[in-house]
């Protein structure tokens, strides 16, 4: 049988670093990351960026560049290409008819074909809007060897030391072992050259937006540093072909060396502390290398960051602040179960926890491939801010995902103005955006409604660690939500409708957009975030809102066809492919009566028996999992995490691998802490039992400590 928690504590350092990633060489698909939320940066084998090549990510159309896993990304770096058209949401709008009347969206010229990767022919302002503002990647370090060639000058004032020749890219690297501690949050990299050990250590900083680089050899390596213009391409954050459009500026301070960037309208500084005997050559009008007279380089590389500290400094933050991180908030230990996969399932959780933390913990909420690489060129999709971060206050670390929901206040005059605009009270939260909430044109992202209920569904994930401020906090982005989704439902004879025009979160009916009404998951899902509103305007002492209530309360039923539940009213009722979403209105969404419980199993049986499942995304598993659990299913909700399709692997270094141009998928992690929390500890109306949603027959052994009950 599951056990509840134990009396004993969980050995939370030994949890940890049984999962530690060991690389023995180049794993293309699996490079190692250090970051904070803020900032990260991204490494191959040698513990910096020296071989972006062998880690490349494919591009999104045959017409871009393919991009590389080896970025350096952060929340704050974003950039426009100037253009000499001003281009307005007003260019791609068209009129769509609805029950209330014509409604303008936000749309594409021409249609788009979801079994294809490639986006349609888009006029100039839709091109533009769909890639500006879009994420920087802030500089390339890596290694490079001396080599024949011209050296660039010295910077003014730099002491002189030349090597015979100029630098050139490393070939190769022999005996290479690489490791991620991840109870301190370092990678410790070690390889040879040309007969020479070199020992890398790498960090970030955890407060600040600082690198941190250790290394020791006789190699008589140089770190090159290279800078790139911004890059339009879906997931090439990174244009060198460019160098007349940006300038890099290098002066000496004491200890280093300050780095001006300019990018048309964004700036940032790049600030180089290097230890005593290193000296840096100008290698290219974007590039300069760093060298060391000793046989230790140390290196501290500050990103708009505030301060320098040392390197000391830095090593006993990182590792102070990433024992905290494991030592607070909830875990999860599955050892002692009879279940073969319970290993892998514990390593998934473990590291899902730190690849979440460096990635999707920021003040923005973030893009599906994070910080370690762009996907829809840096912006990110607020339906999937849910996946990225419900887990945070479900596993006790709700402060993580506050940094980031506050963010709905600063764009709210933009989602009011796009609700007034249509005709609607509240705020219509957008789908996919850049830090200025200006939602994208697309045939797709503007008729997505279930972004909608997200915001209160994380605020009310906040309130229920016991914080009970967080309904002062998040009032108005609770009340503007819901108020929103009260007059977006239209009344008829049959109750209140959702659309048309509409797309659900299953996105394969765009095409029917213009007629589309009433998909499962967003009716169940508008009437569970209506009463969880409700809920919060009587905690704070305010009378119902009858509106709220009339629609929570009068929605037409979830469409039936045949014994199941249909993902939409009205033909072709379920396409079996991409989201079987009609689960998830009893999974993700709790249950409040609305949908039948049996016609709900029969939904699942008859989705595990045909659906398509290369066609599925990688946070359908535990979508699946937490609708098998609230039925009673646990060894089909067990089955759901661990089911083996393409989109459903942990690489070595815990990303959700999607293909070769979305090579990780944050949502497939947040959604995997999602159901092992709610798996382990259980949700409101549960039968009571400890691991409600693991099997009872011995076969699990789930301790867990921290973790907070799911509604």
């Amino acid at each position: 049988m599951s056990s509840a928690p134990d009396q004993s504590r969980i050995d939370r350092h030994a949890l940890v670093g049984r999962h530690d990633v060991l690389i023995t060489g180049i794993e293309a698909e699996s490079p190692l990351s250090v970051g904070n939320g803020e900032l990260c940066f991204t490494v191959d084998v040698t513990g910096l960026q020296s071989f972006p090549e062998r880690y490349p990510v494919a591009p999104r159309s045959g017409d871009d560049p393919p991009g590389t896993l080896l970025g350096t990304l952060s929340q704050w770096g974003w950039h426009s290409i100037p253009s000499d058209t001003f281009h307005h949401l007003d260019d791609t709008r068209r009129v769509y008819p609805t029950p209330s009347g014509p409604v303008p969206y936000v749309d594409l010229g021409s249609e788009q074909d979801l079994g294809t990767t490639e986006e349609p022919e888009q006029t100039a302002a839709e091109e533009w809007l769909r890639a500006n503002p879009h994420r920087l990647d802030l500089a390339r370090i890596g290694f490079v060897e001396a080599g024949e060639g011209k050296r660039g000058p010295a910077v003014a004032g730099v002491a002189e030391r030349r090597r015979p020749g100029g630098w050139r890219e490393l070939d190769e690297v022999q005996e290479a072992r690489q490791r991620l501690d991840l109870w301190r949050g370092l990678v410790d990299s070690s390889f040879v050259v040309a007969g020479s050990q070199v020992d890398v250590r790498t960090m970030c900083h955890p407060s600040e937006d600082i690198l941190a680089v250790r290394i020791r050899s006789t190699a008589g390596l140089g770190v090159r540093f290279a800078f790139p213009y911004g890059a339009e391409a879906w997931s090439n954050a990174a244009d060198w072909d460019s160098p007349d459009a940006h300038t890099t500026s290098v002066r000496e301070v004491p200890g280093g060396w300050i780095v001006q960037r300019v990018l048309d309208d964004t700036q940032y500084i790049v600030d180089v502390g290097a230890s005593a005997g290193a000296q840096l050559e100008i290698t290219g009008e974007h590039e300069f290398v760093v060298t060391s007279a000793t046989d230790e380089l140390v290196l501290r590389i500050g990103l708009n960051a505030s301060v320098l500290p040392e390197y000391g400094e830095v090593e006993r933050d990182v590792v102070a602040h990433w024992q905290r991180f494991w030592e607070s908030g909830a875990a999860v230990e599955l050892a002692g179960s009879k279940d073969p996969r319970a290993m892998e399932l514990e390593r998934r959780v473990v590291l899902a926890q730190y690849v979440t933390a460096i990635n999707s913990a920021g003040s923005l909420p973030p893009q599906e491939t994070g910080l370690v690489c762009n996907s829809w060129r840096g912006r990110f999709h607020l339906e999937m801010h849910w996946w990225h971060g419900a887990h945070f206050p479900l596993w006790a670390r709700a402060e993580l995902l506050e940094r980031s929901l506050g963010w709905y206040e600063g764009i709210l005059p933009a989602a009011q103005a796009t609700a007034r605009l249509q005709g609607y009270d509240g705020a219509r939260w957008p789908k996919q955006v850049g830090p200025d909430g200006r939602e994208s044109p697309s045939s797709i992202g503007p008729f997505l409604i279930w972004q909608q209920p997200a915001p209160i569904h994380l605020a009310e994930l906040i309130r229920r660690t016991g914080d009970d401020a967080a309904t002062k906090r998040y009032a108005t982005i609770v009340h503007q939500t819901a108020e929103f989704m009260a007059s977006f439902a239209t009344p008829t004879e049959h109750g209140f409708q959702l659309g048309p025009p509409l797309i659900p979160a299953q996105e394969s009916y765009s095409t029917i957009r213009g007629s589309l009404i009433n998909p499962t998951f967003e009716l169940a899902y508008w009437r569970w975030a209506l009463q969880v509103a409700q809920e919060w305007r009587q905690r704070q002492g305010l009378d119902p809102e009858p509106r709220w209530a009339a629609v929570a309360e009068g929605l037409v039923p979830a469409p039936v066809h045949g014994d199941v539940y249909a993902a939409i009213d009205g033909e072709p009722w379920t396409i079996r492919t991409d989201h079987p979403s009609m689960l998830y209105g009893l999974g993700v969404v709790p249950d409040t009566g609305y949908l039948d419980r049996p016609t709900m199993n029969r939904t699942l049986a008859a989705v595990l028996a045909d659906w398509d499942w290369e066609s599925t995304w990688g946070w359908d598993y535990p979508a699946i999992a937490m609708t098998a659990a609230r039925l009673g299913e646990p060894a089909t909700a067990v089955d759901a995490l661990l089911l083996k399709t393409g989109k459903n692997v942990c690489l070595p270094n815990g990303h959700n691998r999607q293909t070769p141009s979305l090579p990780l998928y944050l949502p497939g992690n947040g959604g995997l802490l999602t159901a092992v929390a709610l798996m382990a500890a259980g949700w409101d109306g549960d039968d009571g039992s400890p691991a409600p949603g693991f099997p009872q027959d011995g076969s699990w052994t789930v301790r867990h400590e921290g973790l907070h009950r799911s509604p």
